[in-house]
Parts: structure tokens; sequence; C-alpha cells
């Protein structure tokens, strides 16, 4: 197999959105899985919201009006400097275990290996560094630049732009089916990282390319695909 050009979704996928659960179940205890499942999904339906109508905000506005929400909902009292704790720490939250191996594994491949994110460069540049994985990217590209979000057709051309690749050798990869569904339907190959053995994938009839459990499991898989 030839080198690919790899797009690697950064929340969710790289990152572990759920890595304040300490923080929060010191700020709202029993509370702290519902909160934090709450606030990432409201995090995406407000940036899926803003891109339909848009009416864009940066990413980090849309985590922002999703934690306000959530406190609301749940009826968490966080006072503004425990909600800029949360936010700071959105900044720096960990890699999943099987990341580094992973893209280890992948780089020694020599595949093409870019962050693909709807958030904003910066802020995606911050948390790669932070999480020690950064050098394994030849860049990032950031849906910011188009105001406009994932699953937009526009933001994954614009990938292809950005990285110069053909939509049949760029392979988006992703924890979050409707990215990969988002990927696929713009001419992209498309990989479902299915973290967990409860997760779903949204049955509209346009499958993953490939479905892996982990980084390592993608990069097995993606050498017998090739």
């Amino acid at each position: 197999m030839g080198p690919l050009t790899l797009a690697f979704d950064v929340y969710g996928t790289l990152i572990d959105t759920h890595g304040v659960m300490t923080t929060l179940e010191n700020l709202v205890g029993t509370k702290a899985a519902a909160f934090s499942q709450t606030w990432r999904d409201k995090q995406l339906e407000y940036s899926f919201r803003r891109g339909l109508m848009q009416h864009y905000e940066s990413f980090a506005v849309c985590t922002s009006d999703a934690l306000d929400y959530t406190c609301a909902v749940l009826k968490a009292s966080l006072d503004k400097d425990q909600k800029s704790e949360l936010l700071a720490l959105y900044r720096v939250l960990p890699a999943f275990q099987d990341v580094a191996g992973g893209l280890t594994r992948l780089k020694a491949e020599n595949h093409r290996i870019f962050a693909f994110s709807n958030g904003s460069a910066e802020a995606v540049e911050t948390l790669l560094k932070n999480a020690g994985i950064r050098d394994f990217f030849d860049g990032v590209v950031s849906a910011e630049d188009l105001k406009s979000f994932k699953p937009n057709p526009a933001v994954y051309c614009h990938f292809l732009r950005k990285s110069g690749a053909a939509g049949n050798e760029a392979w988006l990869i992703s924890g979050n089916p409707f990215d990969v569904i988002g990927a696929i339907s713009a001419g992209m190959k498309g990989a479902w990282i299915k973290r967990s053995e409860e997760a779903v994938f949204d049955p509209w009839g346009v499958p993953p390319t490939i479905t892996a459990d982990n980084l390592l499991d993608l990069a097995d898989k993606l050498a017998f695909n090739g």
C-alpha cells in the first residue's frame, strides 16, 4: 500500500472530551457523567445549528454556550471562575491511551497525517502539544478557515485543497459518526473509531469504509485494506 493522506478528527477521536471528569466530580458530584455528556452533545448541536444558519461563532463559543446550557438544565450553580476553570481544561484535554502508539505505526508507514477539526488551529495546536502528539502531524486544518463546521461538504473539500490530496486517496478518521458520513458524502473514505461497545453508527445507509476499535486496530485495517 502506498502512502495515504489521513485526516484525524481531534475532539472525541484523538482527544478525550471526557477528560474533565475529575474536575466535574469535584464541582457537581454525582451529576458529573451527565454533565460531561450533555456538555459535549450540546457543543456539537450548537456547531451544527450555527453552520446551518450561517450564523458563525467559533467552536470555543459553542463550547462556552453549551456549558451555560448544561449548568442551567442540570441546575448546577457554577460561578464564573468555575466555568473558566472548565473552559481552560478544554484546552489541555488528554489523548486517548492508544493514540501515540497508533500514530507511531501510521507515521512509520509514511502516511501523511493531519489534524482536521472544527476547533480553531490555535486551539488544536495547543491540545496536540499538551497531549505530547503534535510532532506526528504534517499540519493542522481547521473548519474555522471557512467560518463553518463539519459536516458541511465545503469543509471536507477545504481539507482536500489544503492537503493537496484527491478524495479517493484521503481518509477521514473520526470517533463521530456524523463526521465519517460527512466525509464519505464529500468523496473521501471514512474510518470510524468505535471507542465503546455501546456506540451506534447512524443508520443512514452510508456505512464507514472501515470500523476500528482504536488507532492500533486502525493501522492494521488500513494495511489490510490497501
